[in-house]
């Protein structure tokens, strides 16, 4: 009946779940405003049971990063190259990789083909395709001469795409990798007759670096694996190209989001792939490449995959660091607002909530927990985006400072103190983070003074008021855009 419904009314309800996350955050962030007043008690368990989940996700965090912390370092150091030569099949298995790109700079691009070149995977089995956008113009068209000069003959295939603007699409990466995607299959399996079967496609954003045993790993891991046809894998991505150069606050933020991300690596059982991944052209060609209809490409496409495939599509860590810049303009301020609408962009994936609730709702075939589990992770992150901050920052002064006789109460005087006693235990977790952070991070280079090394882990004292200004912001500003039907247009990171 559920799935009639939904079948049946589909706008009404798509636009229904766009207007949830939202409402949703909006009560919970004034819940103890209002809650204060009338129901103060309630307000405290709220926060005291808020405080005891985020405790216990800041140890799941600290702990996680530590065993991918591990995994990592021992992953760099393993030769996968010389497992790969002892597949018999090594041979047939042939790498695309997609980078779509609009207007960032020719260097950018280099350093990133750069890191394709130092691969130690053999080169004629590489093909490399630059997903540029026709609307850039000539710029586009004088970088792709200037990309070909340099490195046309340094493997299989270099190909050049100009994504068209289609009516009906909407501008950015999913749309622009769907064009390169349907072209490259096209030139490699129709026309070269590389059989799909051994071909893997790797989506590595413009400005992304990976390890140079990115390509032996994922051969290994594609050969030895019963369902890969069935699987993605996902390197650690870790934003600390130019970590050194940034302002403080865009540092401390990346830092952050760097270990947050080399944790979830071993959390397989949230893992989705992000930003930069790979899967077999047979999955990508199958489910009908990306969607092109929306914005965010790297959640939508998993869970399209995950819910053609009846739920038995997973995500595989590869414990080897892809490397990306964190968000930088050509001044203090500009670098802010950049990181500022990065970070709206990204909270705007909550946009893709409605389809993966909608999907849940109507693939009842699929057993209940399983897809439950995938979708309820997802939102759960989402969702509480902009929420934490507002719960654990301001939650237990708020019912104090609003209702005096509260106040007054045993449960009053002691929440700020029960609050601040857990949220003090998470300080060493914190330290574990700062720890892998400063393991993980490149060496000090040229724009860094020593002085700026030193003083680094005290920057993080400014995590209130940055996680507030490039968090729950750029959240609550996604979230509500959302509800009100104010949709985000699609705006490319700018790089320096």
């Amino acid at each position: 009946m559920i799935k009639r419904f939904v079948t049946k009314y589909d706008k009404q309800v798509h636009r229904f779940l766009e207007i949830l996350p939202g409402t949703f955050s909006w009560t919970l962030i004034l819940f103890p405003v209002w809650g204060s007043f009338w129901i103060p008690h309630y307000v405290a368990y709220y926060v005291i049971l808020f405080i005891i989940f985020w405790f216990y996700k800041s140890a799941i965090l600290a702990f996680t990063a530590i065993i991918s912390h591990l995994k990592l370092n021992a992953s760099q150091k393993y030769d996968w190259i010389s497992d790969v030569r002892r597949l018999p099949e090594y041979k047939k298995v042939h790498h695309l990789i997609v980078i779509p790109t609009y207007k960032e700079p020719l260097h950018v691009l280099e350093r990133g083909l750069d890191s394709l070149v130092k691969q130690d995977f053999a080169q004629n089995q590489i093909s490399v395709c630059m997903a540029f956008e026709k609307r850039e113009g000539k710029a586009a068209q004088d970088k792709a001469l200037a990309i070909g000069k340099k490195y046309g003959k340094k493997w299989a295939n270099l190909i050049f795409t100009f994504h068209p603007d289609i009516a009906h699409e909407v501008k950015g990466k999913s749309s622009n990798e769907a064009y390169a995607g349907k072209y490259t299959k096209k030139l490699l399996v129709d026309r070269q007759k590389i059989d799909i079967n051994y071909i893997t496609v790797t989506s590595k954003d413009a400005d992304g670096v990976l390890s140079e045993k990115y390509l032996s790993a994922l051969t290994y891991k594609f050969l030895t694996n019963e369902n890969k046809y069935l699987r993605f894998w996902q390197p650690v991505i870790l934003f600390y190209t130019n970590i050194w150069r940034v302002p403080a606050p865009i540092r401390v933020m990346n830092s952050l989001g760097s270990v947050w991300q080399t944790a979830q690596t071993s959390r397989t059982d949230r893992l989705v792939n992000y930003s930069m991944y790979s899967l077999s052209m047979k999955l990508l060609h199958d489910v009908g490449y990306w969607d092109v209809d929306v914005i965010p490409e790297d959640y939508r496409i998993f869970f399209k995959s995950f819910f053609q495939n009846d739920g038995h599509v997973d995500v595989e860590p590869i414990f080897l660091p892809a490397y990306a810049d964190a968000a930088e303009s050509t001044t203090y301020i500009k670098s802010l607002i950049n990181f500022y609408e990065q970070e709206r962009r990204w909270a705007w994936g909550v946009s893709d909530d409605a389809y993966f609730i909608k999907k849940w709702l109507t693939h009842t075939h699929i057993p209940f927990w399983r897809r439950t589990i995938r979708v309820f992770k997802v939102l759960e992150d989402h969702f509480l985006w902009p929420v934490n901050w507002f719960a654990i920052t301001l939650g237990a002064t708020i019912p104090v400072l609003l209702n005096p006789v509260f106040a007054q109460t045993v449960m009053g005087q002691n929440l700020p103190r029960l609050a601040f006693g857990i949220l003090t235990f998470t300080w060493v977790f914190l330290a574990i983070i700062l720890f892998i952070d400063f393991r993980q991070r490149p060496k000090r280079d040229v724009h860094a003074s020593l002085f700026k090394k030193i003083i680094m882990p005290f920057e993080f004292v400014m995590m209130p008021v940055v996680t507030f200004l490039f968090t729950a912001l750029p959240g609550i500003d996604a979230h509500t855009r959302l509800m009100l039907g104010k949709y985000l247009e699609y705006r490319v990171t700018e790089k320096v």
